[in-house]
């Protein structure tokens, strides 16, 4: 049993505050990894464990989730807030706080969902990207962008 599920056994339901990490996986094409989760397109990622290193998580959920081992992360932001609190279906609620990272360095792994939690794993293109994205997701997204926009301006 996993800390949050221990953590579950004492509070049941009520809403907790859980650390989670995601990655924008970039391949050598530009293409972004994306998961689906039943019907959902999202960025990869889970929660960190006890002793873990945000960094540790991110590249141990990315490989449990597709397979793909990756390196270098750079930090694309904090989000957390009201606006992604979340109710399970099983009634559990929690309020996120998501550290979201970037890389290009795919170290190895073919792409394979885990086909749990997972059904598919795939890259996109920007042209071709899933329309319906979760909050999160899509303000992960618009701050990658605007973080290229300003470095772009800066160089």
């Amino acid at each position: 049993m996993g800390y949050i599920e221990e953590l579950r056994e004492l509070v049941g339901t009520r809403p907790l505050i859980l650390t989670g990490v995601t990655a924008l996986v970039i391949d050598q094409h530009r293409r972004f990894l994306m998961v689906q989760s039943g019907k959902i397109w999202k960025i990869p990622g889970g929660f960190i464990e006890l002793g873990e290193t945000a960094e540790d998580a991110c590249r141990r959920e990315i490989f449990e989730e597709t397979g793909i081992n990756i390196g270098n992360l750079q930090l694309i932001g904090v989000f957390s807030g009201r606006d992604f609190f979340t109710k399970l279906p099983n009634g559990d609620e929690y309020y996120p706080i998501t550290l979201a990272y970037v890389t290009e360095d795919i170290r190895s792994g073919d792409i394979k969902a885990d086909e749990v939690e997972i059904q598919k794993a795939q890259f996109f293109k920007w042209s071709a990207f899933p329309k319906e994205l979760t909050p999160r997701d899509r303000q992960i997204f618009q701050s990658f962008v605007e973080n290229l926009i300003l470095e772009r301006r800066r160089g």
